[in-house]
């Protein structure tokens, strides 16, 4: 859950920030887009460093440099010492999305793979569907810098609990390749057309939505005239979406086969998108008419996601961290991508954002077309 906690709860904060650290409002997006970049580049480490050493405490490792991220980041006197605690803080906060859906593939048969990992999608939206409400609520009250507090705060405790708790589950460790060997790896696993449809179909699932979050503080506040902690709870209604639709997934699972159940939830992505770029340029949009577009979409992503991660993690079970850390890196990477191209035009607007998610879900169904 932790992995992108740090990623949503700054986003109400966004404004404020750049106020405090005397940047603009591009500066301050460029949090959002350095966050993702770090997840994407750490997650290449992480997945064949857990099938060697286990993933116990290759998890540790990464927790405890996620928490010193976040401690430069309190007290940070201009954006570029925030720019770097926020990479510190992906590079370190990486390490629970790779081994998370490892761990779960290590204890899960293929048959059941599916439901459990919609599950975990579920998991791993609930708290991101929080944290914009809660770093709405302490930014407003204790300024921006407290969100960094409180984030320090919930993960020494979880590096508490993994410590003296959680239990190793890779019980079939491989020995760890040179980088050559590691390439190769990846490579071979692109190279298989149905995990590399799954891959991208995923990537462009998961992250895309990024490119709402990044401008929403200054699209809803600027345009909209919302406070920050109202985009904080706008923000909460998107990313429970998300939830709904991991939940829809997982009672799915059983009935309905993987990529059916996937192309179903990018139908109503692109639909959503759609429907979000007419009421931009016909002048309609509004609080309501912003989010509810964008609730539909998250429901779409919440059942594309869990069955597009199924399909590639199904491919080789025994490469599961590989795997799981090729997909991490996709993503994070498109989520880079389509925010930072969001980002680039006046956030006073939601074309650019709907444009985002709308090519997000064209790229999503032509890889599905080949799952």
């Amino acid at each position: 859950m932790t992995g992108t906690v740090a990623l949503h709860i700054f986003v109400p904060a966004l404004a404020a920030a750049a106020v405090d650290l005397g940047t603009n409002a591009a500066g301050a997006q460029l949090t959002i887009t350095v966050y993702l970049i770090g997840l994407a580049g750490g997650q290449l480490l992480y997945g064949p460093l857990s099938d060697r050493y286990g993933r116990r405490p290759i998890l540790i490792g990464g927790l405890g440099l996620y928490l010193a991220g976040l401690l430069l980041a309190i007290p940070a006197p201009n954006i570029g010492v925030l720019l770097v605690a926020r990479v510190l803080q992906s590079l370190g906060a990486c390490g629970s999305l790779v081994i998370g859906r490892a761990m779960v593939r290590d204890v899960s048969t293929r048959e059941d793979a599916a439901r459990k990992l919609a599950i975990l999608t579920t998991a791993m939206t609930l708290t991101p569907a929080l944290a914009p409400a809660i770093g709405g609520v302490v930014s407003e009250a204790f300024g921006w810098r407290a969100v960094f507090v409180v984030l320090a705060g919930l993960v020494a405790v979880l590096g508490a609990l993994v410590v003296f708790t959680l239990p190793e589950t890779n019980r079939h460790k491989v020995a760890l390749p040179g980088f050559v060997a590691v390439l190769a790896g990846y490579l071979r696993l692109v190279r298989i057309p149905v995990f590399r449809a799954y891959l991208v179909a995923g990537a462009c699932g998961g992250t895309s939505l990024y490119a709402f979050l990044a401008v929403a503080p200054f699209l809803l506040v600027d345009r909209l005239g919302r406070s920050s902690q109202e985009v904080g709870f706008d923000c909460l209604i998107v990313v429970f979406g998300m939830v709904g639709g991991a939940v829809l997934a997982s009672r799915l699972a059983a009935r309905v086969p993987i990529r059916k159940a996937a192309r179903r939830g990018n139908v109503l992505c692109i639909a959503a998108a759609l429907t979000l770029l007419i009421v931009d340029r016909t002048g309609m949009l509004g609080v309501v008419s912003l989010i509810a577009p964008l609730f539909a979409y998250a429901v779409g992503v919440g059942l594309l996601s869990p069955n597009a991660v199924a399909g590639l993690m199904n491919v080789d079970p025994h490469a599961a961290g590989s795997a799981s850390s090729l997909y991490g890196f996709t993503q994070m990477t498109f989520g880079a991508i389509f925010t930072a191209a969001a980002s680039a035009w006046p956030a006073t607007s939601a074309t650019p954002v709907a444009l985002a998610l709308l090519a997000a879900g064209l790229i999503a169904a032509l890889a599905l077309r080949r799952a």
